[in-house]
């Protein structure tokens, strides 16, 4: 598995509180799956980012796709594979 960044950025606040629980639940199923390691809201509460476990690009922009805060049109992402630094080994 790979790790990838999802930079979710809101793009319609009042679709967002309507489709954030499910957002909140699909992100919570995709963690429970093992497909998601880390995920929160910018402190300035434009949007969020999500760390994506998947087999391939593919992959991981399928599940940033289906996430139903960007597939309602509340939030916009970026998906780029992500490559976690050893900083005990720099």
């Amino acid at each position: 598995m790979q790790l990838y960044a999802a930079w979710l950025t809101i793009v319609d606040e009042v679709l967002n509180q309507q489709r954030r629980p499910d957002h909140l639940a699909y992100l919570s199923r995709l963690h429970a799956a093992g497909h998601v390691a880390w995920a929160g809201p910018f402190a300035d509460r434009s949007g969020g980012l999500v760390i994506y476990r998947a087999a391939s690009d593919d992959e991981a922009n399928a599940m940033a796709a289906a996430d139903p805060a960007v597939s309602s049109g509340a939030r916009t992402v970026i998906v780029k594979g992500w490559e976690l630094l050893d900083l005990e080994k720099i």
